[in-house]
């Protein structure tokens, strides 16, 4: 099911690295898949590969450095005040390694999504890939959510099954996992754009009006916004 949206979706695009799940985005808006406007894309690295994704785009960028402030919640004001100059509707975390305060997180509730490496609530944090190795899983995948003062512990909206085969290390699992979530990013983003996938006052996540019980699955949306 696609929904009519009558105005574009305003986001701001924050990331540390190279910037691929940025990039996923940008070609689903140059496609016409997402009705999106990318008002500016921050990195808290000035060598952040993904600037140039941005650039080359035509995408305002600009550099919140953590290194140039002496704590977390003068960095964290530097940066909300970096992305609301842009007013967006949405915050997409497309790779961004910062750990995020309270306040911070509290003046986008609701307006600010993130993608992580794993089958939330499993494997929350960093070196997620080894981890599940060295558990012994069968499957991991990745797993959109809301963000709330909980790192990596927001509701989730979406995820997307991976297996894990013989012989994996942590590099041909993450780029297997990073396939996925290059396909989900649009589709949530769409969802949000759309007005089918909010955050309750109770921090319930609600799809097409109903508390979403468990988070929706990549591949019953057939890879695609419905």
């Amino acid at each position: 099911m696609t929904r009519a949206v009558d105005n574009l979706l305003s986001i701001v695009v924050l990331i540390s690295g190279r910037g691929s799940n940025l990039q996923s985005i940008i070609d689903a808006v140059a496609t016409g898949e997402l009705p999106v406007e990318i008002r500016a894309v921050i990195s808290n690295k000035p060598d952040a590969l993904g600037l140039q994704h941005a650039v080359q785009a035509g995408i305002a960028t600009q550099v919140v450095d953590h290194r140039q402030y002496p704590e977390r919640a003068a960095f964290d004001a530097a940066l909300q005040s970096a992305i609301d100059e842009y007013r967006p509707q949405l915050v997409v975390l497309a790779g961004f390694m910062r750990i995020l305060t309270p306040a911070f997180v509290h003046h986008y509730r609701g307006r600010m999504i993130n993608i992580h490496p794993s089958l939330l609530p499993e494997f929350p944090g960093l070196n997620t890939h080894q981890r599940v190795l060295d558990a012994g899983r069968q499957e991991t995948g990745a797993t959109i959510h809301f963000v709330t003062e909980e790192t990596d512990g927001g509701p989730a909206i979406l995820q997307a099954g991976v297996a894990v085969l013989p012989g994996d290390d942590a590099d041909s699992l993450a780029a297997r996992v990073l396939e996925q979530e290059h396909r989900m990013y649009p589709v949530v983003i769409r969802w949000y754009a759309e007005g089918r996938v909010r955050l309750d006052p109770d921090g319930r996540v609600r799809f097409d009006g109903a508390p979403l019980k468990r988070p929706r699955q990549l591949d019953s949306e057939a890879g695609a916004p419905c």
